[in-house]
């Protein structure tokens, strides 16, 4: 049986070349959406991981894949293209990643699950390759050595394993971006791998059936140019890892309660109206204390009032008594000042009546006479 020589670089580097930039471009936008569905939880994590899904299974492997195919020519032979069997090559290539993902996930944690989860990836992205490569319609038989058929399963299971672990790990830009350049060379080295191990024979021609990869090349790039553009978009229109996190754990903080079943959410109302009786209780007895007090200063109030009026009545009394001391005073000074003249005339008629021309007084008689405060008195001595 005679081998037939097999071109896989049939137009220089440009199908490895585009075939490597979108599997990185896939890769990134995938461990992009893995980030944020480490932020989340349920329904929400979920749809992140199938958009990682979709990004590293349909553009980093699947459409990496078939760009590097058309490279791939036989010297002298037609490759036509079994469509059905192509786009389930397709599916295969989303639905083993989404597996491997979700295993991850919400697998609790710890290496078991991404080894489980890489495994998965590694042999399902090979099951892809060879159901693709089995979507070939050319006049030859196919074989593969299986030695190297073995290496590039491992390869696969290696880059579904760095990629689950980039997944659980990377967080920054910058870091995701190299992580999807080592996945990039590890997707791309497992497609190569495969079509080395890939052999050839010439056999007896028979028909063949199907489409060429240029009858629906150019829907294929614009498919994947549209997928891509939304799910970039998607990724720069949400918040990332960290801006997620602060939200939660903004929105904990200012959650009031949590929310309770219909018997606690009953049982709390019964405890808060125990309370409100409670309190109503309190208020009515501080009320009956204020209005005890208020009585009774209404009370000392009346009884001051009382006081206050008797009060003037006593005070006029002692002002009347006052004043008939103050009488009695004067009489007394009256009855001084009118004992005080007839003692001085009574003298007076005595020198008189002795012989004196009264230019003499007797100083006895001059210091019964009152004088007012103040004066002093002159001495009249003899000439």
């Amino acid at each position: 049986m005679v081998q037939l020589p097999v071109h896989n670089f049939s137009h220089g580097l440009l199908n490895p070349g585009l075939g490597y930039l979108l599997s990185c471009l896939g890769s990134f936008i995938g461990l992009r959406c893995l980030t944020r569905a480490r932020a989340y939880t349920g329904w929400t994590r979920a749809v992140w991981l199938l958009l990682a899904s979709v990004a590293i299974g349909a553009t980093g492997i699947w459409l990496m894949h078939f760009i590097a195919m058309l490279g791939f020519s036989i010297p002298g032979q037609q490759i036509l293209y079994n469509v059905p069997i192509t786009l389930a090559s397709l599916l295969v290539a989303v639905v083993v990643v989404i597996i491997g993902l979700f295993i991850v996930g919400y697998g609790g944690g710890g290496l078991r699950p991404v080894l489980a989860g890489g495994a998965v990836i590694g042999i399902g992205v090979a099951i892809m390759f060879y159901v693709g490569m089995s979507a070939i319609s050319m006049q030859g038989t196919v074989r593969y050595n299986l030695g190297l058929v073995a290496v590039s399963v491992l390869i696969a299971i290696v880059a579904g394993t760095a990629a689950l672990l980039a997944g659980l790990y990377v967080s920054g830009t910058w870091s995701s971006l190299g992580v999807s350049l080592i996945m990039g060379v590890a997707v791309t080295g497992m497609h190569y791998t495969g079509m080395a191990a890939m052999h050839v024979y010439a056999s007896a021609r028979t028909a063949i059936s199907g489409n060429s990869a240029g009858s629906f090349l150019f829907p294929l790039l614009l498919g994947a140019v549209v997928l891509t553009f939304l799910l970039a978009l998607i990724i720069a229109m949400s918040p990332n890892e960290e801006e997620i996190r602060a939200d939660w754990s903004l929105s904990e903080r200012l959650r009031p309660v949590a929310v309770l079943s219909d018997e606690e959410e009953e049982e709390g109302k019964n405890r808060a109206w125990t309370r409100v009786s409670a309190a109503q209780v309190e208020a009515n007895r501080a009320w009956a204390h204020l209005a005890e007090e208020v009585e009774a200063s209404r009370a000392d109030m009346s009884s001051a009032e009382v006081n206050g009026g008797s009060s003037p009545g006593v005070n006029g009394s002692a002002w009347a008594n006052a004043s008939s001391a103050g009488a009695n005073d004067g009489s007394a000074w009256a009855n001084g000042a009118a004992g005080n003249t007839n003692g001085a005339q009574l003298e007076s008629s005595r020198t008189r009546g002795n012989g004196g021309t009264g230019s003499h007084h007797d100083p006895r008689a001059r210091r019964a006479q009152p004088r007012p405060a103040g004066t002093v008195e002159a001495l009249n001595l003899p000439d």
